[in-house]
């Protein structure tokens, strides 16, 4: 008994010797202070009895003017609720918007590119009434016209993988460019021309080599090689070099870098086009073939695209290259500031005329100050030289001025009347303010002006234009145009327009 006590004595009493060693250590580091950097300064203790000097300590942050809510910071994360989505008319297999587990996929393809089957419809339905005078006249020597017309876009896609699937896009209410529609009064009187067109404008299939290879032979791989073929629709540049669709095929050659040149992204696209090229620089019945590449990078704290190609002719003499190099970045976070050049070269031209030659230069800038998301003013300018073209060209996207200015852009559906928007032996711009207040809401104003060039017979024209957009939910809006053009060796043009799209 005494030594059990004996032998447990010793540890106590080093624990109660322990115990005020710690705190002690503890105090005196206390008494040192929080090591600091010798630029900072110690305040008094906010604790303290004596509080510290005026305006030693600043207000506690607020967002958006009001005052910290904790209850509304865990809410971000807590209250979350469904949301209200549009969608598509026609879905079938796995939704746009869906949730829960899915089953096991059949494997049909292999088991390392496994089926993820959806079909999906959707769109939009445009209506627009126009009351314009775009300065030709028709049959009864009346330039102005009003009218309603309609245009429906219909997508319709078809996933069979992850990365495979079939797309099929079709505008059955307007056939070469004309739109099904109500001529109201002017060149044309009561008159309802209707323009059904149930041919599919693209067919196209498109997926990843390197996935479709893992499945058939069930190893895994490192190849990233997007391919398309079929009646495919092709865009770069925004839509300045290439928006048209034609018989063809494509791939890719993506996501690369090379740490050497600074470059973190950079992507080349190869393509080919042997039937339905649309280019103003073949014409009649002449037919052309186009073959190229596009491509672009991240580099010199900017982005780079690039791209040549060619158009091979029927008629040889009518054959061309197009080469196309762009950059944008922004500055001081103050301008965004795009330059692009579009080359025209090679072409023989039929008696002396050539339909594509020469250089179009487009200087697109932005402008940044309070609301840089919201408040947008912009300054956009063209130098075109000769003839200039795009590489492939819808009939209806436009003219390649079309990213210029609302002034040079056609909507597509009315005829409403535009400036000229070639960039044909001329030079000019637009000065505009965009506002897109909560951004449900655009309201555009600009004025746009088209010089020429010395030997070209046309004259100056000048315009002045106004936009409004207004969202009223997920699926519908309203759109409202009105513009005024003087024309020097002309007539003078104006237009107004409404228009409802409803998204599907």
């Amino acid at each position: 008994m005494n030594r059990t006590t004996w032998t447990a004595t010793p540890v106590l009493a080093g624990l109660l010797l322990f115990g005020p060693a710690v705190v002690c250590g503890f105090a005196a580091d206390e008494k040192k202070g929080p090591e600091m950097s010798p630029e900072a300064t110690l305040l008094g203790d906010p604790n303290h009895p004596d509080p510290p000097a005026e305006g030693s300590f600043g207000p506690d942050p607020v967002a958006d003017g009001e005052p910290y809510d904790a209850q509304a910071e865990l809410d971000i994360y807590g209250d979350k609720k469904m949301n209200e989505t549009a969608r598509p008319p026609i879905e079938l297999g796995r939704r746009l918007y869906d949730r829960g587990a899915y089953e096991p996929r059949p494997t049909w393809l292999g088991a390392k590119n496994p089926i993820g089957f959806h079909f999906m419809g959707y769109g939009d339905v445009r209506v627009a009434a126009a009351a314009y005078d775009n300065g030709v006249p028709a049959a009864n020597g009346k330039s102005e016209q009003s009218t309603i017309a309609t245009r429906l876009n219909l997508d319709l896609d078809l996933a069979l993988t992850a990365t495979e699937r079939i797309h099929a896009f079709v505008r059955p209410l307007d056939k070469n460019g004309s739109f099904t529609r109500y001529q109201i009064s002017g060149g044309v009187e009561d008159e309802f021309v209707d323009e059904f067109d149930f041919e599919l404008d693209t067919l196209f299939f498109e997926g990843d080599l390197g996935a479709m290879l893992q499945g058939w032979t069930g190893k895994n791989n490192h190849l990233d090689l997007p391919i398309t073929f079929g009646r495919v629709p092709l865009l770069t540049q925004n839509g300045i070099w290439i928006e048209d669709t034609f018989d063809g095929l494509a791939f890719g050659i993506t996501a690369r870098n090379s740490p050497k040149l600074d470059i973190s992204n950079m992507d080349l696209t190869v393509f080919a086009g042997f039937n339905k090229v649309s280019t103003a620089a073949v014409f009649g019945d002449d037919q052309a073939k186009v073959f190229g590449l596009a491509g672009f990078a991240d580099v010199l704290k900017g982005y780079v695209e690039v791209g040549y190609g060619y158009i091979q002719a029927d008629d040889d003499d009518l054959s061309y290259h197009n080469v196309s190099a762009a950059f944008t970045r922004r500055y001081r976070g103050r301008v965004a500031n795009s330059v692009r050049l579009i080359g025209n070269l090679g072409q023989r031209g039929i008696g002396g005329q050539k339909t594509a030659d020469g250089l179009l230069v487009l200087v697109e800038s932005s402008f940044f100050r309070r609301n840089p998301l919201t408040l947008v003013p912009y300054l956009n300018l063209f130098a075109g030289f000769d003839s200039p073209q795009s590489l492939a060209r819808g009939a209806d996207s436009g003219g390649v001025l079309r990213n210029t200015g609302i002034n040079f852009e056609s909507d597509g559906l009315t005829k409403y009347p535009t400036l000229d928007a070639r960039g044909h032996e001329s030079y000019g711009g637009a000065l505009g303010v965009e506002y897109l207040f909560d951004l449900s809401r655009q309201i555009v104003v600009e004025g746009a002006v088209v010089e020429r060039m010395e030997d070209s017979p046309a004259g100056s024209e000048y315009a002045l234009g106004v936009r409004f957009q207004q969202a009223f939910s997920k699926a519908w809006i309203l759109r409202l145009d009105a513009m005024r053009g003087w024309r020097e060796d002309l007539d003078d043009v104006y237009g107004a327009r409404v228009e409802i799209r409803r998204k599907l």
